[in-house]
């Protein structure tokens, strides 16, 4: 069963089925058979047959027709939904940065500030992932909270511990992100049931010893059990990007199915929610790892 962490559920157009569509194609003409790992097949036919764009254009020798963009999820779409997402983000992040403090008069409060927005993004998060639908509001909300804590944080590690790793954790960031699309436009990355295991259930690991070590840093002081810092932090660090990475990978595979499956333009919003969250998660890592190397020094 998919989970529906919105960390982990990659649910974009899985619709419950799990494997987000991997090793299927789209049926040609009329609605979808059910098949192996379909997104959208089910017994009875198309969830989305009632969208009726869902499946115009992939009729057997005929041209979509004109009406076909209209109705059904498109790259645009996927493009700029995203695009409103991440920006919105930036802009509170950059906003956050300016008017709050760090020094040390006021970084108690600017990190206060910063972690309750993390806290409100996180429960907006887990509520957009157990709805069904895509709530364009609850998605910008989220960005904004998010933007908030990323930029109370980055203006901590940046000016506090080490000059200019926000920047260099956005080029890694987004060095990763033109990596793994490369690398799944040309075939390098098969996304398929093995991968998807694979990557859920080392996701699902590295976050429990994450929280076991944060539980022992809580009670015990210090870094818990030593892997958010030093040599050990650094590693994690590494497997966080690689995870994240691997993420990224997989929301390519299911923007890939649905548009090819005819999902409905709101969708969209649901693949801006799923990248935002993995390039917030790999900004993160790097930014950690930024931080252990300098703070080694």
């Amino acid at each position: 069963m998919r989970s529906r962490n919105p960390v982990f559920s990659r649910r974009g157009f899985s619709r419950d089925n799990g494997y987000a569509g991997f090793n299927t194609a789209p049926q040609a003409g009329g609605p979808a058979v059910a098949t192996q790992g379909n997104p959208y097949a089910q017994p009875t036919g198309n969830p989305y047959a009632q969208n009726p764009y869902a499946q115009q254009g992939l009729q057997q020798g005929a041209p979509p027709q004109a009406p076909a963009t209209t109705g059904r999820m498109t790259m645009d779409d996927v493009v700029l939904r995203t695009a409103s997402t991440l920006g919105t983000l930036i802009v509170t992040a950059a906003l956050a940065w300016a008017l709050l403090p760090v020094d040390d008069a006021h970084i108690s409060r600017s990190y206060g500030i910063g972690i309750g927005a993390a806290l409100i993004g996180m429960v907006l998060a887990f509520v957009q992932s157990f709805k069904r639908t895509a709530a364009p509001a609850l998605i910008l909300s989220y960005a904004a909270f998010e933007g908030v804590f990323l930029g109370v944080v980055s203006s901590i590690v940046d000016q506090r511990i080490a000059s200019g790793a926000a920047m260099q954790a956005v080029i890694g960031t987004m060095a990763v992100f033109a990596a793994v699309l490369v690398a799944y436009k040309a075939g390098w990355i098969r996304v398929n049931r093995r991968f998807y295991g694979f990557v859920m259930a080392a996701a699902l690991g590295f976050v429990l010893l994450m929280m076991v070590n944060m539980l022992f840093a809580v009670f015990g002081g210090g870094d818990g059990l030593g892997f958010r810092s030093g040599g050990l932090g650094i590693f994690f660090g590494v497997i966080g990007v690689i995870l994240g990475a691997c993420f990224l990978a997989l929301d390519f595979k299911q923007v890939e199915d649905g548009i090819a499956y005819g999902a409905p333009k709101d969708e969209a919003w649901l693949a801006a929610f799923g990248l935002t969250l993995t390039l917030v998660w790999i900004y993160m890592e790097f930014l950690r790892i930024l931080a252990i190397l300098n703070s080694n020094d």
